[in-house]
């Protein structure tokens, strides 16, 4: 009996020596016990470094799985998400953002963000589908405007029900220009939080019909070099081709379109070039 309680007493003895140890004890100073012990913190630290690249790994995988979702869902949204973001698709933006945020830290059950980032997804798309083809249903999906100003008198009943202060719609007439109210025909405020200003007639700018004028049409330029590459798809849709190009380029005395920080041209071959050396002088032909 005695011999066993020695036993046990080198047991814990040696236990309390080596716990916590960084590295293992002298061959001289080794014993069963001691061996024992040290290798099984030994193979509690391992096991605690892998489960930290393990959990790192997920976490990895889970952020790049919410980017991605996150990624589908506005793409089936629609620009309008950003182009006119109204009170519903400001509350669902906020929202989808938020699920995503979870997701990406969601180690142990990432599928209840993500289901919930499909279901915010597909309501709001549904619901876009339902005011397109019930365009009833609009006034009580997306609101309607509302009429602020008209024919120099404010309707202070509106601003209220638009919940703006006079002094915010001074400033939003200011943003467009517009500093003396008399200016204004009509301000009408839209379902997406923006002012629309009509301004009087006799304040509008001139325009060349009001002169009598009648110049040309303008018409778009399109992009043929961009960062000294010759875009051949623009070069195609334009009816032209890289004999075309290199005559311009030669009648300009360029060398090469390397040379070029950006080329375009319209409709009417009206040429124009940026050169990368003197990027802020346009040359035109």
């Amino acid at each position: 009996m005695s011999r066993l309680n020695a036993i046990f007493s080198s047991y814990l003895a040696e236990t309390e020596a080596y716990i916590g140890a960084s590295s293992p004890p002298p061959i001289g100073e080794r014993t069963f016990f001691g061996s024992m012990r040290y290798a099984e913190s030994s193979f509690g630290q391992t096991r605690e470094r892998e489960e930290c690249r393990m959990s790192f790994l997920s976490l990895c995988l889970t952020t790049l799985g919410s980017f991605g979702v996150l990624f589908l869902v506005a793409k089936f949204i629609g620009h309008k998400q950003i182009a006119q973001l109204d009170f519903f698709d400001y509350i669902t933006g906020i929202t989808i953002g938020s699920i995503a945020a979870e997701m990406a830290t969601e180690l142990e059950e990432p599928w209840k963000p993500l289901t919930a980032m499909v279901i915010y997804g597909g309501v709001t798309l549904l619901l876009s589908v339902i005011s397109k083809r019930f365009p009833r249903t609009r006034k009580y999906l997306n609101g309607t405007p509302t009429i602020l100003m008209d024919h120099g008198k404010l309707y202070r009943e509106n601003l209220k029900k638009s919940k703006l202060e006079l002094s915010e719609f001074m400033v939003m007439c200011r943003q467009q220009g517009y500093f003396d109210l008399t200016n204004i025909q009509t301000a009408i405020y839209e379902c997406n939080g923006k002012l629309t200003i009509l301004p009087v007639s006799s304040q509008r700018p001139a325009t060349p019909s009001d002169m009598g004028l009648s110049p040309a049409q303008e018409l778009l330029f399109t992009e043929l070099i961009m960062d000294g590459r010759i875009l051949e798809d623009n070069l195609k849709r334009m009816g032209l081709d890289l004999t075309w190009l290199n005559e311009q380029l030669r009648q300009h005395r360029v060398h090469s379109a390397k040379d070029l920080f950006l080329a375009v041209c319209d409709r009417n071959l009206t040429f124009v070039i940026y050169e990368k050396s003197r990027d802020e002088q346009g040359h035109t032909r």
